[in-house]
């Protein structure tokens, strides 16, 4: 069923493209040299296309392919604040797809989807805090970034603010993780939380901050006005 979408992709590649996005992200798979506004062009008619069910189908065979666009066409046509029904299916594959990762740019887009179906049903943090004992850095890693809107709120709910907390919890089991995607991403959560929360940015540094690696603490202090 994925072919005249797979097709559809591959009608835009460019080889010169490719050939740089392989030297660029050191991962040995298909590129086919497409830009993220013709991924999001293509991916924004095919959602209009297709109902829910049809959607996580065709997600999970374009994820399959390993091809780089069709890997980020995947999480792109899962990443809706609202699907209809938001049954397990969604969500599932996009937790499926974490062993998976294996560059920023692919977890990432798939982590934004994820992200979506979080705060659809945060009742899938539970899923998520396994992910922070995994063997797999990305996997790990993903903890932290797929539950990046629990930052962004500025008057949260006393729900909302113990999963902020759970959240920090993880990131504090993740403070001697020394691999420099880990450190990045918990300054990256820190970073994002001080606009809206600064005395927990503040608190878990003082707490915290001897065991990070220096410039994941600058970036978790970017925004502040005190530093350590």
């Amino acid at each position: 069923m994925h072919e005249p979408y797979l097709a559809a992709l591959e009608a835009l590649g460019d080889a010169d493209r490719a050939a740089q996005m392989r030297a660029y992200h050191k991962v040995d798979r298909p590129y086919l040299g497409l830009t993220n506004p013709q991924i999001n062009d293509l991916t924004t008619t095919w959602r209009a296309e297709t109902d829910a069910p049809a959607r996580v189908a065709l997600a999970d065979a374009l994820w399959q392919t390993n091809i780089y666009e069709a890997r980020l066409a995947a999480a792109k046509l899962l990443t809706q604040a609202r699907i209809r029904p938001d049954d397990a299916a969604a969500w599932d594959l996009i937790a499926s797809w974490t062993p998976d990762f294996d560059s920023w740019a692919i977890a990432d887009h798939a982590c934004m989807a994820g992200a979506k179906r979080l705060t659809s049903d945060p009742r899938r943090l539970d899923t998520v805090a396994t992910w922070v004992t995994s063997d797999h850095m990305w996997t790990r890693r993903a903890a932290l970034v797929a539950t990046l809107p629990w930052t962004r709120q500025n008057h949260p709910k006393p729900d909302e603010l113990t999963q902020r907390d759970r959240i920090l919890g993880w990131a504090a089991t993740l403070v001697h993780d020394h691999q420099w995607f880990i450190q990045k991403a918990i300054g990256w959560w820190l970073r994002d939380l001080s606009k809206h929360d600064a005395p927990r940015t503040q608190t878990f540094i003082d707490t915290h901050g001897t065991a990070m690696k220096p410039f994941a603490v600058k970036e978790a202090l970017r925004h502040l006005k005190k530093t350590t």
